[in-house]
């Protein structure tokens, strides 16, 4: 498999930028963005949600704004970019969870800013991730439902019962399990085992690069998750597609060497991924034997069709 004519069509839902375009920067080119457009056809991407991360309000509705403009200017630009994934700014501030999101900016949900960035989203916002203990009662998860916009758990560390009521509330998804979470925690009640037993009630989003989930706990939550509930996705940044260098993610350094993922200038930790979804579809054939049905099923139809992109 070496071209994209023997590819199967991909979706991700949540790329953060690529091929040197950064969703994340307000001042984010057409030029930039028409060629990492041009690079993900090559990949037989045939649509991806420009994720934006959680910033000031200022930031992240100017992210926003700006890729609603760009998309005006070109249609292969808006048929790849049928929506808007805003990850943030209502997760946990709490270290290992927060990841590489800025923790200042961190809070609870607030309905004001949502309808702030849903208006400058002009109906392009497909996915909102949260954290479900900063949602109380799940009142947010519920005012997006009722809009249309699906709403996903991720940089949480919510109790049992704070997941079920979210879910209660229209929660349907987890963003990047095995991710988002301190290196250590509690061997048995932690947030990836309180996802894993609600996985037959949430569709569960997996970074399967080989580093972000080493492929034996990866082999292991896919044997857990229901398969019709099972999506792959790259988290990846705008170093995706160029290789080893130096670039940026919302104004952080971020450093990748040949074969790693992206991680913070000091190295402590990833900053998305620098993944491709051919590279990720062929790994997890060969070494984790997965079908190719339930590879274009959760690598494009599941995605597509749970964030209304179909």
């Amino acid at each position: 498999m070496t071209d994209s004519e023997s590819l199967p069509k991909f979706f991700d839902l949540q790329v953060n930028g690529f091929f040197g375009a950064d969703f994340n920067d307000e001042t984010l080119t057409e030029s930039l963005l028409e060629a990492a457009v041009e690079r993900l056809q090559q990949d037989n991407v045939t649509g991806i949600l420009a994720t934006v991360i959680t910033d000031s309000n200022e930031a992240m509705l100017a992210r926003v704004r700006r890729i609603v403009a760009l998309r005006k200017l070109s249609a292969a630009t808006a048929a790849m970019i049928p929506g808007l994934h805003i990850e943030g700014p209502f997760i946990s501030p709490v270290p290992g969870y927060i990841g590489a999101h800025p923790a200042a900016h961190a809070r609870q949900t607030d309905q004001r800013f949502m309808e702030e960035l849903l208006a400058a989203g002009e109906g392009l916002i497909r996915l909102v991730t949260l954290a479900p203990e900063q949602d109380p009662g799940g009142k947010l998860t519920r005012w997006l439902v009722d809009r249309n916009v699906v709403v996903a758990a991720g940089h949480c560390d919510p109790s049992v019962e704070q997941l079920a009521t979210t879910i209660d509330q229209g929660l349907s998804m987890f963003t990047h399990l095995g991710n988002g979470c301190p290196q250590q925690m509690h061997r048995h009640d932690n947030i990836i085992q309180r996802v894993l037993s609600m996985s037959d009630r949430l569709i569960v989003c997996m970074i399967a690069d080989g580093f972000h989930v080493p492929l034996v706990a990866l082999k292991n939550y896919i044997r857990c998750i229901p398969p019709e509930n099972l999506v792959f996705t790259t988290d990846c940044i705008a170093a995706a597609g160029l290789g080893a260098g130096v670039y940026m993610l919302a104004g952080q350094r971020i450093r990748v060497e040949a074969g790693m993922p992206p991680t913070s200038a000091d190295g402590s930790h990833f900053v998305g991924s620098a993944a491709q979804m051919p590279d990720m579809y062929r790994r997890l054939r060969d070494e984790l034997g997965i079908s190719q049905q339930q590879l274009e099923y959760s690598m494009f139809e599941l995605p597509r069709r749970a964030t209304g992109c179909a």
